[in-house]
């Protein structure tokens, strides 16, 4: 009885010197830690450290790695990479910084920073994908606070893993005795979910102009919102030198409820939403920018460079979490007739005394206006984050739509609640017996189809909510839906274009004469699209197979103008076309741009005058473009056909700037394949649905991070996609081929930070783990010697002893086999161990992830290759 005891004991003495031994560890390397960082003699951010804050809250510290900026309005950048990649949320955040030295800072979130420097210059970019601002600080302007329950994403599947802070230096008066600045700022994360999502609503003016020396100009945004409800908390205002005010309103029911009211020349931080407002579905945000053009004596443009301006509206809202969405823009303004009513105070100037104004934008007194270039390159770069971002586009396979039984699908559209509406043409198929050499159909005998040809679908499970359309259409072509909801559709063999109602059943307006093909104002040959503009309600028709013309008519249905005329032989001039196949309707530029098939282009036109604007054409067009469509906010999606027999440039869909025209991504199916996709719309969110005629069928795409390993071209430029071990890193080359080697030092270099401070603090475990160890062997020797002492030499109670302390110790080495104590067989089945050599302590709750290799006696693992890519279906 005396030995189990003493055995009990001796468990227990073990149990609680271990237990000791993970407090106390995780207790010495924090102070271990935190007193690395108070001897440093320059920045504590060069540690970039990592600290516990209990068991699922951390803080990471972000700060310039002792910098010295060597000019006034420097802008430098750094990045941190997340030190796990599991999903976190960003509740608080924590600035450090001189206001004699910075003017501002700036926090974004992104997947691959623009450098893997310690720091870099700004010019270079923040983000090569897709970034979020996050935090923005100023001097003299309050700090940003999250409500309770609120966070930012990062990490996990779709939030970013990198951290890029942005820092101007404005004055550099403060450095002259060239000491080394760590300015930053500290983030609380929590692993807990957070009940409510922080995100980012952008609203921007495209197409300002301020004449010179017009004293008031007003510049005005306004979207109706069509998402799940949020709720405002900050905000933050954005122009050049010109402006005067800037304001932002919710409009529900012709009701204006401020936002928030700011001058664009105080520091450019968040500021608190005074009053809490919420936004609902169908409630309309508006915002407005006062400039003045005093002082100018030329035209003053909505750009980047020094002569420029430019008008933002940046809001901070949370959603709750099963409907976040973290990113949206509104650079439209979709109704101009509501600013009649909008409150007086949206045009009086907030008035900045001069002193403030030389402390905000940070320069000497004798600093002329032309020195305000790099300030204006910073708001360009926050305008590049929107229009220039780099992403890639995927299938969604498991989105059922692509099982529809349908005919040939002509046209796609979404309507006002963002359901996918489709055309097709059901069991008529368009062939060489459809028409003769007039154009005239030959098929009437077969009557109108009879199914319904417009198909209204959830966009997400593509569940039928609606259909209409039927006994109505020959050959339907093209479809496009207006802001109230109504379709405008086309038909090649009616030679007509139709206005219907959602019910669908008698046309609202027809244009055209049935049947008969004609080139005058009153006939059509075989028009292709449509498109309404949403301020005017002005008609915009190409028309078509036969005809090489655009036709605006009045929302009435009166003809106003047409423009273009047939390709001539050789290379096609502006205006010309061959097929007009597709239109695009561009407000936020007043423009309209056709996919002008046979030539393999897309053509773009002013909307009042019809003058020709700019051309996009890129060999990877091949010799024909199908489709075009625009998505608010810069961003140009289309399709081309098939090439032609010997030519390489296969069929695929594309995603571009539509500032630049630049290429940004390629995208095709991976279910199936496309044949002749032959219409194209894409949402906001950058959902993409491809209809294909050849096919009968549609496909969904949507953006995402994770891509295959696999090869895209880009405008001739190849471009190298390497998979990681759980996501893809894709390198976005701009000017030259960027070896691999830099991707994957991407990577590397926080990783060896990673493992060196593991490496210490799992010396430090495995000391303090070896100490409970020794002393239970003492206690052994000391039992051991003590009853010897007392029993002498009864040979029964010292074999009782080994009998039990080998029983012990037997455990300890797993099997009772001989060798030295191993720790790790002994709590194998206990969580938290994974019997890799001298087992760690579990790390949940710790500021340090696992070390990725691990030492001696461990069982062999097996580690799977990475799948390889779905393979695309014939």
């Amino acid at each position: 009885m005396a030995g189990l005891i003493n055995n009990l004991l001796i468990l227990l003495l073990l149990f609680q010197n271990i237990c000791l031994g993970f407090r106390s560890s995780l207790s010495v390397f924090k102070r271990y830690k935190d007193t690395t960082r108070s001897l440093s003699s320059e920045c504590l951010g060069s540690e970039q450290p990592v600290i516990s804050l209990g068991r699922s809250d951390f803080a990471l510290d972000i700060r310039m790695p002792g910098v010295t900026p060597k000019q006034s309005d420097t802008y430098l950048c750094m990045s941190v990479r997340l030190p796990m990649d599991d999903e976190a949320y960003v509740v608080d955040f924590k600035p450090h910084a001189s206001m004699d030295t910075v003017h501002h800072m700036l926090l974004f979130g992104c997947n691959e920073p623009s450098s893997t420097e310690n720091y870099w210059d700004c010019d270079e970019g923040t983000c090569r994908d897709k970034s979020n601002i996050l935090y923005a600080w100023a001097r003299n302007a309050p700090p940003t606070r999250l409500p309770k329950g609120v966070g930012f994403r990062v990490g996990g599947e779709t939030g970013g893993r990198y951290f890029v802070l942005q820092v101007h230096y404005g004055d550099i008066s403060a450095f002259r005795d060239k000491h080394k600045d760590c300015s930053g700022v500290t983030l609380h994360l929590t692993h807990q979910k957070q009940p409510l999502i922080a995100g980012m609503y952008l609203m921007m003016s495209v197409n300002t102009v301020i004449p010179p020396g017009e004293k008031v100009v007003d510049a005005d945004i306004a979207c109706h919102y069509k998402r799940f409800p949020m709720h405002l908390f900050a905000y933050r205002v954005h122009t050049h030198r010109l402006g005067k005010v800037v304001s932002g309103y919710r409009v529900r029911n012709g009701q204006w409820t401020l936002i928030g009211r700011q001058s664009p020349q105080l520091p450019q931080a968040f500021y608190p939403v005074e009053h809490p407002v919420d936004v609902s579905y169908d409630d309309i945000l508006a915002a407005r920018c006062v400039f003045s053009g005093e002082g100018r004596t030329t035209e003053t443009h909505i750009g980047g460079t020094a002569n420029d301006e430019m008008c933002n509206f940046y809001i901070m809202y949370y959603m709750e979490a099963k409907h976040a969405v973290s990113y949206m823009t509104c650079t439209q303004n979709a109704n101009p007739e509501m600013f009649r009513n909008i409150p007086q105070e949206a045009n009086i100037p907030v008035p900045i005394k001069s002193d403030m104004l030389k402390m905000t934008h940070g320069h000497h007194e004798e600093t002329k206006d032309s020195d305000t270039s790099s300030l204006l390159q910073q708001a360009k770069k926050e305008e590049e984050e929107i229009l220039d971002q780099d992403f890639h586009i995927e299938e969604a396979v498991e989105w059922p739509g692509l099982d529809l039984k349908l005919g040939q699908v002509s046209g796609l559209a979404l309507d006002p609640e963002n359901n996918l509406v489709i055309f097709h043409r059901g069991d008529h198929v368009w062939d060489e017996n459809s028409f003769d050499s007039k154009f005239v159909y030959q098929q009437r005998g077969l009557g109108p189809i009879e199914q319904n040809t417009i198909l209204v679908l959830n966009p997400s499970n593509a569940k039928l909510l609606h259909s209409t359309g039927n006994s109505l259409f020959y050959l339907p072509h093209g479809l496009s839906i207006d802001k109230n909801g109504n379709y405008w559709v086309t038909d090649v063999a009616l030679h007509q274009v139709f206005k219907l109602g959602t019910e669908g059943k008698e046309p609202l307006l027809t244009l055209g004469v049935a049947l008969q093909p004609g080139s005058d104002r009153n006939h059509f040959c075989q028009p292709t699209d449509v498109a309404v503009d949403p301020i005017t309600g002005s008609i915009y028709v190409s028309d078509g197979y036969c005809n090489s013309r655009i036709i605006q008519f009045s929302p009435d249905g009166l003809y106003v103008m047409q423009w273009g005329e047939e390709s001539s032989l050789g290379r096609s001039r502006p205006g010309q076309f061959h097929i007009p196949h597709s239109l695009a309707l561009i407000p936020d530029f007043s423009q309209l741009c056709v996919a002008d098939r046979e030539n393999g282009r897309i053509q773009c036109f002013k909307l009042e005058t019809g003058e020709f604007t700019r051309e996009i054409k890129h060999k990877s067009f091949g010799r024909e473009l199908f489709a075009v469509s625009y998505v608010p906010g810069g961003l140009l999606f289309a399709v081309n056909g098939m090439p032609y027999p010997g030519e390489a440039e296969p069929v695929q869909g594309f995603v571009m700037n539509f500032s630049t025209g630049e290429i940004i991504d390629f995208f095709i199916p991976l279910r199936k394949s496309f044949e002749m996709p032959h219409d194209i719309v894409a949402s906001e969110d950058r959902t993409v649905f491809v209809g294909d005629v050849h096919a009968r069928a549609v496909w969904k795409f949507a953006s995402t991070e994770k891509v295959e390993h696999r090869s895209v071209k880009k405008a001739g430029i190849e471009v190298q996609e390497i998979k990681e071990s759980e996501a893809v890193a894709e390198a976005r080359l701009k000017n030259k081929p960027e070896s691999t080697h830099s991707l994957k030092d991407a990577d590397k270099q926080p990783l060896v930070q990673q493992a060196s401070s593991t490496g210490v603090s799992f010396v430090l475990i495995t000391t303090l783990l070896i100490i409970p160890v020794v002393v239970l062997l003492a206690i052994l020797i000391f039992i051991r010697w003590r009853k010897t002492t007392v029993y002498g030499g009864n040979s029964d109670e010292e074999h009782k002893l080994d009998s039990s302390s080998g029983r012990i110790l037997g455990r300890l080495r797993g099997k009772g086999g001989g060798g030295g104590i191993n720790l790790g067989n002994f709590f194998a089945s206990h969580k938290g161990y994974s019997r890799k050599g001298f087992d760690r302590l579990s790390t949940e709750g710790s500021d340090q992830e696992k070390d990725e290799d691990d030492g001696t006696d461990s069982e062999e693992e097996c580690s799977a290759s990475p799948p390889p890519p779905a393979p695309s279906s014939s």
